[in-house]
């Protein structure tokens, strides 16, 4: 059977706009153009937009699926249980959240008692699948399925009172960056200090330090305008470009 642009749209929930797109970047092309010029896509390429729409759902970029469609030894049955397996733990995650905040409405209703670990818990839960929604896809292509799944369990283990020294680093990180914001003096002792406290910060959800991740987040703070806003406000001033220039010069020092 054959479908037209329009209709694999509307089976696909793929726009015709993106589906021009993957013709263009030879992603996906249609079976033939017709006489009209209408685009016309038949099984085999219906099958092959359910993958690249699987792959995308992982978090891999347009170039990755092309590379991995197009190569014959790819194993995608080994991909497909990968992917299972990072679903359940999402599914997992998120009951988990829906189980703490079942409990804080019971709690607010007064029918339930929480601890404070209780609470904690159902607050890291929060924050995670907040941090998830808002960069979830960018910090998973830029630094792997592996890593951020290792930080974010090194966060869900972090104890109370880690998480209030976190916050306090974080506290004196922007105080050590207002005091330096006159000067912009890289070479300074503030300038090895704000580094120090942002390397620390960073260590709190990170299982090991590398001062190439370290330049890339910094790199990512300036070009990402959900990052530079939360910086800029938090510091009330233009910081997040000094921020970056730390990083990277003491980085390189590693």
């Amino acid at each position: 059977m054959d479908y037209t642009v329009k209709q694999v749209a509307k089976i696909s929930g793929v726009s015709a706009r993106t589906l021009r797109y993957y013709d263009q970047i030879n992603l996906l092309k249609p079976k033939l153009v017709n006489d009209s010029g209408y685009r016309i896509y038949g099984e085999e390429e219906i099958n092959r937009l359910q993958q690249i729409l699987l792959y995308r759902s992982m978090g891999m970029k347009l170039n990755q699926i092309q590379s991995v469609l197009d190569d014959s030894t790819f194993d995608i049955h080994n991909a497909l249980k990968e992917h299972r397996k990072q679903l359940l733990a999402q599914r997992k995650q998120i009951d988990h959240l829906l189980l703490t905040v079942d409990k804080t409405i019971r709690y607010q209703k007064g029918e339930l008692n929480m601890s404070n670990k209780e609470k904690f818990e159902g607050f890291k839960k929060e924050r995670l699948e907040e941090n998830e929604k808002v960069f979830g896809n960018e910090i998973r292509q830029k630094y792997g399925e592996e890593t951020v799944n290792t930080s974010n369990q090194q966060w869900m283990n972090m104890s109370e009172e880690e998480f209030k020294q976190m916050q306090e680093i974080e506290n004196e990180l922007f105080l050590s960056l207002d005091k330096l914001y006159q000067s912009k003096d890289l070479d300074s002792k503030e300038a090895k200090q704000v580094f120090d406290l942002h390397k620390n910060w960073l260590m709190f959800s990170w299982a090991e330090y590398s001062a190439e991740a370290h330049k890339g987040l910094a790199e990512m703070y300036v070009a990402d305008d959900r990052f530079r806003k939360y910086y800029n406000e938090k510091a009330d001033k233009e910081i997040v470009d000094l921020l970056r220039d730390i990083i990277v010069k003491y980085a390189n020092q590693q």
